[in-house]
């Protein structure tokens, strides 16, 4: 196969056309157009359907494209870390993490990593949502309990478990009585929490006053003492700490863990496996506490 054939393919596929791509590459456009078409032949496949204004990547274009884009960036990185005399960490690295450990450890995470790393162009990017690695461009993505995904490696950086706290004005449920609370967002249709305490396990139950869309909102709510709440440990320890939130219990559950990923057939770069060792040395013990550590009162 004619490897430059084939980065040429990439290119034109990661651009989404050949105007784009050769206006990127500083190339002739005519040019990427015949070496794709000599790919296409020489593979006797149809990597693209071309429309009057649109390219689009045939089912076999999108599984070439994503399976040697990745190696075609190595290759460029191995080659690149050569001509400069080894390995030590630089260029883009795209992240996408949860909005709430961005919201509250990883603006100083970065920060740091960026002093430690100066040649290194760190980017990242806050959502929820599950991304496409390969089709967004993401190096590593930071998720909360993912999906099992065979396309993909990666471990447990980080442990936290959910409390039900109140403000200390707020009375207890008595047995047959609903007690008033924050949720988050809509999703959230509970109308019982069921939570262990050192007394034993108990249900609440619960009336939903306030939904809104972010855990630092429904805290601040529950500590201006409109509701109860459930929230991640770590974002109440301080409270808990100073009083100004009581710890009703632990929620019935799996824990919640946070997990760096990464694709499985790349081999990391230099740039990766620092960040990855970054987060290590972060959270060496991977518990509430640390990451409590981060976040202010």
């Amino acid at each position: 196969m004619d490897l430059i054939a084939l980065a040429d393919f990439n290119l034109v596929a990661r651009h989404g056309g050949f105007g784009r791509a050769a206006r990127a590459a500083g190339r002739p456009k005519a040019t990427l157009s015949r070496r794709v078409a000599e790919l296409e032949s020489s593979l006797d496949l149809r990597l693209f359907e071309r429309g009057a204004r649109a390219l689009k990547l045939t089912q076999e274009g999108r599984a070439l494209y994503e399976r040697t884009g990745a190696l075609l960036t190595e290759l460029d990185e191995a080659a690149a870390a050569i001509a400069s005399g080894g390995d030590k960490p630089r260029g883009r690295l795209r992240i996408s993490a949860p909005l709430l450990f961005s919201q509250t450890a990883m603006g100083n995470l970065a920060a740091k990593f960026a002093l430690k790393y100066p040649e290194v162009r760190l980017e990242i990017t806050t959502e929820d949502r599950a991304v496409d690695m390969i089709e967004e461009g993401y190096d590593v993505v930071i998720r909360v309990n993912p999906d099992p995904d065979e396309s993909l490696v990666g471990r447990i950086f980080l442990r936290d478990r959910l409390v039900v706290v109140a403000s200390p004005d707020l009375k207890r449920p008595t047995v047959g009585s609903r007690i008033p609370a924050v949720v988050r967002g809509t999703a959230d249709q509970a109308v019982v929490w069921e939570v262990t305490s050192p007394t034993g396990r108990s249900r609440i139950a619960i009336d939903p006053v306030l939904r809104l869309s972010s855990l630092i909102m429904v805290r601040d709510a529950v500590r201006a003492g409109v509701g109860a709440g459930r929230l991640p440990v770590s974002l109440v320890s301080h409270d808990l700490a100073a009083g100004t939130l009581v710890h009703w219990g632990d929620v019935d559950g799996p824990d919640i863990n946070l997990w760096t990923l990464y694709p499985s057939r790349r081999l990391l770069s230099a740039r990766v496996s620092a960040f990855l060792d970054y987060l290590k040395e972060a959270f060496p013990k991977g518990t509430p506490d640390e990451l409590a550590s981060y976040i202010g009162g």
